[in-house]
């Protein structure tokens, strides 16, 4: 499969330079789509309605949403990466193969700083990627944010967890609210929401990053702190998304 463009499910054979400058300014949703299948589908839908108000004024009806992703799996074989892009108006969708999860735990270079409007998952990623790539120059795979008091937020592109024997915690510092990581808490029975020091970073047992693409990618390492691999949080992970189903498109 080659990467494949729809706006508001018509095939796109021209990008204008209008559509270009719209992409500056919008909201976003990453998909993995397996069997037609969704994690978290109707959390997509709530974030598009939502960042949608926000951004311009205007709901998103979630049947809309799904008529475009409909058309979107009409090119594949049930199996895709979607990414669709609301431009206020116009609903743009990217077609790709799909990406199976990373296997390697990643070690991650501390960094304070904050995304603009963290709760929206929205198209400046400059920061991300410039931030992403110097840590990668200093010998890590990517970065992971901290406030100015030292509060563990969210990684470039994941959310982060931590693990306390097999209890979970969360940062509370201002980060979107994934929806991997909903997901993830939705079959948890219990987990915790606190602050995450960097000076406490030790006192946890193991570190998992959570994005659309990987569900628990292990961290193997925050700056000098090292983590071990971790069977009961893991364990507790697995449970918890095998309890929840994926949704049909």
């Amino acid at each position: 499969m080659t990467e494949i463009l729809l706006l508001n499910g018509e095939p796109l054979h021209t990008v204008t330079p209008e559509l270009l400058r719209a992409t500056t300014y919008a909201t976003f949703s990453s998909l993995q789509v397996r069997a037609g299948r969704v994690d978290g589908l109707d959390l997509h839908f709530e974030r598009l309605d939502r960042s949608s108000r926000e951004l311009f004024g205007r709901p998103l009806d979630a049947d809309r949403i799904r008529a475009v992703l409909q058309a979107g799996l009409a090119h594949t074989d049930g199996n895709a990466s979607f990414r669709l892009t609301v431009l206020d108006a116009d609903l743009l969708l990217r077609i790709d193969p799909p990406i199976a999860p990373s296997t390697t735990p990643v070690r991650l270079q501390p960094v304070q700083h904050q995304r603009a409007l963290p709760h929206l998952k929205h198209t400046g990623t400059f920061d991300l990627i410039y931030y992403g790539r110097r840590a990668r120059e200093a010998g890590y795979d990517d970065a992971v944010f901290h406030t100015a008091a030292g509060e563990i937020s969210e990684a470039s592109i994941w959310n982060i967890c931590f693990a306390r024997g097999s209890e979970l915690v969360f940062p509370v510092a201002p980060i979107l609210n994934g929806i991997r990581q909903q997901v993830l808490q939705r079959g948890l029975p219990s987990y915790q929401t606190m602050p995450v020091l960097l000076s406490d970073l030790a006192s946890y047992d193991a570190a998992y990053l959570t994005n659309s693409i990987d569900p628990a990618l292990p961290v193997a390492a925050i700056g000098e702190v090292t983590y071990a691999p971790h069977p009961g949080s893991a364990e507790t992970i697995a449970a918890a998304y095998a309890s929840q189903e994926a949704q049909p498109i």
